[in-house]
């Protein structure tokens, strides 16, 4: 066996999270390997939308990034109740938001990190010695930082029953590529997704369009049967006209994370600490975990500069308490549990059919979090 190698940082997880760590870290002229189990570019479960305000943390350049990538802007929203017609809220002239690939995106932050990449790469074995880790035996560092998703080997290493304690959203999607003909009848515009909220309310269906590309998708915090839950969605939309049969039989995907409220996994550890999906960070109204994701990092690298080489729990707690000034103090139940579900669901559905709540509430305030300043570190 060769000789183990020390960096000042391991990321296990090249997402978002990671990537954006791991820019942070290694602009301020740290020593940082990123390691994926994954080849990238790779496809993600993800309707794949940002906001502008993503795109400002991140201090994206619009320009190079839709030289070559898919870059939809979006100006509105139709949203409804399944088996409902859409309510239209437009949202004017600038861009509210814009469609992405994942596949392009994550891909797109990786490459720019400046970290050491070895994709291809899952984490086979993570061992504490001393005040160091041992990643897979031959990477020795004195931090590590989980960002690898719901299935994290680092949030396992920390304690977290993966998948076996733990409330889960789960949802299924799949991305396409229209033909000429396909993206001539296709009823929903690019400009202007269309969601569809199941009738309990513990979820929604998606249609996003990019271009010609189209993602297809439904997400649900209560995931047994999504499969039959999916079907039901792709049916009412071939019989409503909206998707082709062919379409409705493509080959989908599938993905499980954890909405913030609802996480109860440790964040930091001596040497260790969790961001992104693999600290459960979702916002729970949407599920939607790019945003949290890029912010949790940059909070993290804001932690990392102040420990300055001291990465034991107490130098780290800062990190779990910025988070929690950032997202709210976590909870057992959701902040609408307390109403019964009957009553829930008639209030629901009333509201969703007002222009005033699907665009103030649902879209501005739920999806785009537009109430939220970006973050700036």
């Amino acid at each position: 066996m060769s000789a183990s190698k020390h960096y000042d940082a391991v990321i296990v997880g090249a997402g978002p999270a990671g990537s954006t760590l791991a820019h942070a870290l290694s602009r301020a002229g740290a020593s940082v390997i990123v390691l994926d189990k994954r080849v990238f570019p790779r496809d993600k479960t993800c309707a794949g939308w940002i906001t502008p305000t993503v795109l400002e943390t991140l201090d994206l350049d619009i320009e190079d990034y839709r030289r070559d990538r898919v870059l939809q802007p979006f100006h509105g929203f139709q949203l409804a109740c399944m088996g409902a017609a859409p309510i239209h809220n437009d949202h004017g002239t600038k861009p509210v938001s814009y469609g992405i690939r994942r596949c392009e995106f994550d891909h797109y932050l990786l490459q720019r990190s400046g970290a050491q990449l070895r994709t291809a790469t899952p984490v086979k074995s993570l061992l504490r010695v001393g005040n160091e880790w041992l990643v897979n035996g031959a990477l020795r560092t004195a931090l590590v930082v989980g960002a690898g998703g719901h299935f994290c080997p680092v949030a396992r290493a920390l304690g977290t029953s993966v998948g076996r304690t733990e409330s889960v959203v789960g949802a299924q999607e799949f991305e396409i590529r229209l033909s000429p003909q396909q993206a001539a009848r296709f009823p929903v515009r690019g400009d202007t997704p269309r969601l569809y909220f199941c009738s309990d309310f513990t979820g929604y269906g998606w249609l996003v369009r990019k271009g010609d590309w189209l993602n297809v998708g439904i997400g649900r915090r209560q995931p047994r049967q999504l499969a039959q839950h999916f079907d039901h969605f792709l049916s009412n939309m071939v019989s409503s006209g909206v998707l082709d049969p062919d379409i409705a039989r493509t080959r989908r995907s599938g993905h499980a994370y954890l909405l913030y409220p609802h996480s109860a996994r440790p964040l930091i550890a001596d040497g260790a600490l969790l961001i992104g999906d693999a600290a459960g960070l979702a916002y729970p109204e949407s599920g939607e975990g790019i945003r949290p994701a890029i912010e949790s990092a940059l909070l993290a690298a804001e932690t990392i500069r102040v420990c300055a080489g001291d990465y034991t729990r107490a130098r780290l707690a800062g990190y779990a308490t910025a988070v929690q000034a950032r997202y709210g103090a976590r909870a057992d139940d959701s902040h609408v549990g307390a109403l019964p579900g009957t009553v829930k669901q008639l209030v629901a559905s009333l509201l969703m059919r007002t222009h005033w709540f699907t665009q103030r509430v649902v879209t501005r305030r739920w999806f785009l979090h537009e109430h939220v300043a970006g973050l700036h570190t």
